[in-house]
């Protein structure tokens, strides 16, 4: 038996240990420290309370956990079991156990048990080598990671800033192994193609000009995401192309909320019957924008198909939005701070990977798409090769059963 220990049922996750279970080659049972986003749940940075509407239970084995009070994914402390992780690993007869990362209790406790009960541990996490810690952490990181990497037999590298990152640590090239981060391409692909043919529609809905040039930006709205980005570079594509003026699309919300529609002419606002009506057709310095709000799983294609182009402008572990996008059939300019850089976008289209926090080049990548020099069939066609197949088939290999 594998186990699967993870901090709660996510969207991008779920459809793995689907295929998992379809694939049926490995048991395994999935363990989550906490329910958050099955039932509805506040996050905090997107100072929403929601879940998600795609079932998250379904397809495949699972258990709760006995859970610290107050626990929630984001708390180091909180997110831990509260019940002898050895004896359920030595009841279930596991033969692995797989963890998420490591930026919970529960992984640790999880890895410590294990060692205890004799069985390997498993890694996949999402951290990269492209944010080093600042120099007087650097020590202290190094230490309590190489406490915790020493005890890891498999690590399961999502990509290829990933993989640098063990390797900078001192893990054997034996020990890695290929696990591409993705998400369910033939649901979102189908789900775009269902509504292509409303694009006008979804398009006038935000009142988004039907020959503007729609720049979406998808996510959190909070410092290290880096949102106003966009709306800078925004002021500076009429330097590098003729195309017709941008239209942002914000999907999502956060603690910058206020001051991104303040630094625009806001047409629509799902949050505010009424939106600025201050708009001044030639001004460049306050883009018409539209803020959507938060679109949940089995809504957001409708960005995907609205817009021309998503940007991801801040610091990513991954990006998984990048994935979606691609899968949807919409070419993506996005950060060098991105772990999904090195191998979503630069290996077909580097003129759309740019410098975190360099405007100027943040206007030119997008320019480069209104002008429509991006590649986007390449684009797709090689984002489709990250799916679930590889780590399944990875998982099968080097299962100890």
């Amino acid at each position: 038996m594998l186990i699967i220990l993870t901090t709660h049922p996510i969207q991008y996750q779920v459809p793995l240990w689907q295929a998992l279970a379809r694939d049926g080659r490995v048991p395994f049972e999935v363990w989550y420290l906490t329910d958050h986003g099955v039932q509805v749940s506040l996050d905090n940075e997107f100072g929403k309370a929601f879940s998600w509407d795609l079932d998250t239970l379904e397809g495949y084995p699972y258990r709760f956990l006995k859970m610290a009070t107050g626990a929630t994914p984001v708390s180091f402390w909180r997110c831990r079991a509260v019940e002898p992780l050895t004896d359920l690993l030595r009841a279930s007869e596991a033969a692995a156990l797989w963890v998420q990362g490591w930026q919970v209790a529960g992984y640790w406790q999880g890895v410590w048990a294990a060692k205890q009960v004799g069985i390997e541990v498993w890694l996949r996490g999402e951290s990269n080598d492209l944010a080093p810690p600042p120099f007087w952490r650097q020590s202290l990181k190094r230490l309590l990671l190489g406490q915790f990497f020493q005890r890891v037999d498999r690590f399961l590298c999502i990509g290829q800033a990933n993989r640098r990152l063990y390797e900078k640590f001192g893990v054997s090239s034996s020990k890695l192994h290929s696990a591409p981060y993705a998400v369910d391409n033939e649901r979102l692909s189908r789900q775009a193609e269902r509504i292509r043919l409303r694009r006008a529609e979804l398009r006038k809905q935000w009142k988004i000009a039907e020959d503007s040039f729609c720049i979406l930006y998808c996510g959190k709205f909070i410092p290290v995401k880096r949102p106003l980005d966009v709306i800078a570079a925004t002021r500076q594509m009429k330097k590098y192309t003729q195309a017709t003026k941008p239209h942002l699309l914000f999907v999502g919300s956060g603690e910058l909320g206020d001051q991104l529609r303040s630094e625009c002419s806001v047409v629509f606002d799902a949050e505010n019957a009424s939106p600025s009506q201050s708009v001044v057709a030639d001004d460049w310095q306050r883009p018409l924008a539209s803020f959507a709000g938060f679109l949940n799983q089995t809504e957001i294609s409708q960005a995907y198909v609205a817009a021309d182009c998503l940007v991801l402008p801040g610091r990513e572990t991954w990006g998984l939005v990048v994935n979606e996008a691609l899968a949807s059939g919409l070419p993506c300019v996005v950060s060098d701070a991105c772990g999904c850089a090195d191998d979503l976008i630069r290996p077909v289209a580097p003129q759309l990977c740019f410098r975190i926090g360099d405007d100027a080049q943040l206007a030119k990548a997008l320019a480069a798409v209104a002008e429509r020099e991006s590649v986007m069939t390449d684009l797709r066609q090689f984002s489709q090769t990250h799916n679930f197949t590889q780590t399944v088939q990875t998982i099968a290999d080097i299962y100890p059963g």
